[in-house]
């Protein structure tokens, strides 16, 4: 043996690896068939295990065409192992920890977009708002085949999502295939700072709220709490909401928490479960709703992911929203960060999470209450009518008891524009609207 490999081989010996079979101890020729089959049956690591490990890096070490260094190999090595357990799981050197850092405050420079590892491809799981991506047509459900004309590696994806990022005002070029298309096409984009607003809010019309929230990061809760508090000072209690969480790819666990206990009284929010003590959580939400149980729509789609499905779990098993649009993307894992030293960490997926009702949406998604298909609304082709109504007769009789209790709305939706414009959205208000007309008509008792 090398001796880079007889080093290797006398490190990991002396770690005394749990179910690792030591050279002293040879196993038993005279064991009965039924011990036998014991010892297959047990997750060892044995002496072949290990020097297979250390041939391989010996030989990778001597003949591969570039040098590279014992630090750098060892780090892939550790990189490799982790990429192999899932799409989530992966090893973090400084950068990448700074990375997760500007994730999970919303500001980074790149192109806003949340991608990730499936089954060997580069999917986009949501670009988001307002970002470069986002406006160059990058939808979810896009496979990245290339990144600046280099293919993407499915031994090495990670390589490929680290050029996502680099400076404001660099070019990049992804080959990208659109889900359900057949041809790759080129999408030319500029990386920019990305300073992203996780919620937004105004009125959809007097009365009914609209809520966006694009990725939950640490201060998307109080941030959701003290808008729409000053929408309600400046317009007046809401008779309902929609929630947007659209192309949402998650982010932080206790911000979803904290979105789901906005619109809840009580109940389980989310339940978490590993094979750690730590990893088994519960959260369960406090009075308190901003909505006082005013009815509320919660929108979703493909790109609706991780903490954002957390949310609608929770609201869906709670009985607290109707869920609208498509099936969402179905990850249901969580992942911890752990660190190693103070330049690296693993994030590993530590437990999966279960909705109120018990439900695992890993890799099922969660399934609206009413499904919304992928449509566009158009102007029908013919022209405005000249007359719509009795008042635009001549001659017509006036009211002569006009009902002037009613307040004047905004502009109404006469022509469609919303519907044009976000044809499930539309659709949500008109099912918002009916929910609220059916509480409003309801005896106060009932509820």
């Amino acid at each position: 043996m090398r001796p880079t490999a007889m080093r290797l081989l006398t490190l990991f010996t002396a770690l005394c690896l749990p179910g690792v079979v030591h050279a002293s101890d040879p196993p038993s020729t005279t064991a009965p068939a039924s011990a036998a089959s014991t010892m297959a049956q047990d997750d060892t690591v044995d002496l072949r295990d290990i020097r297979n490990f250390t041939r391989a890096y010996a030989i990778i070490r001597q003949a591969y065409v570039e040098k590279i260094s014992n630090r750098e190999l060892m780090d892939k090595a550790i990189a490799g192992m982790l990429s192999g357990l899932d799409p989530h799981s992966a090893y973090l050197g400084r950068k990448g920890l700074d990375n997760l850092a500007e994730d999970t405050s919303g500001r980074y420079s790149g192109l806003g977009v949340e991608v990730a590892q499936v089954n060997g491809e580069l999917m986009v799981v949501a670009p988001l708002d307002g970002s470069p991506a986002a406006r160059a047509g990058i939808r979810p459900g896009d496979v990245i085949l290339k990144v600046d004309q280099a293919p993407v590696d499915p031994a090495d994806i990670n390589a490929s999502i680290a050029k996502l990022r680099g400076a404001p005002g660099t070019p990049i070029t992804l080959t990208v295939l659109h889900d359900k298309s057949g041809l790759p096409v080129d999408v030319a984009m500029t990386r920019e700072r990305i300073a992203l607003t996780s919620v937004t809010l105004r009125e959809l019309e007097p009365g009914y709220a609209y809520l966006r929230v694009s990725q939950f990061q640490e201060d998307t809760s109080d941030d959701l709490q003290r808008k729409f508090t000053a929408l309600v000072k400046a317009n007046g209690p809401q008779r309902g909401a929609v929630l947007d969480l659209r192309s949402n790819p998650g982010g932080l666990l206790t911000a979803a928490v904290g979105v789901s206990d906005a619109f809840l009284d009580r109940g389980r929010i989310v339940r978490t479960r590993g094979r750690l003590p730590d990893a088994n959580m519960a959260f369960d939400a406090h009075a308190g709703d901003l909505l006082h149980g005013a009815p509320l729509i919660v929108l979703v789609d493909h790109g609706t992911a991780s903490a954002a499905e957390i949310v609608a779990g929770a609201l869906q098993d709670n009985h607290r929203a109707l869920i609208m649009g498509r099936r969402t993307f179905g990850k249901g894992v969580v992942q911890t960060v752990i660190p190693i030293d103070e330049n690296h960490a693993i994030k590993l997926t530590t437990a999966r999470y279960y909705t109120p009702d018990g439900r695992s949406i890993q890799a099922e998604g969660i399934a609206p209450d009413i499904r919304i298909a992928d449509l566009v609304a158009r102007q029908g082709d013919h022209g405005p009518s000249l007359i719509g109504s009795e008042a635009d007769l001549p001659n017509h009789l006036a009211n002569e008891q006009p009902d002037v209790s009613r307040p004047t709305p905004i502009k109404p939706d006469e022509d469609g524009a919303l519907a044009r414009s976000d044809y499930a959205l539309a659709q949500a208000l008109n099912v918002l609207k009916g929910l609220a007309l059916s509480r409003r008509q309801t005896p106060a008792a009932a509820h």
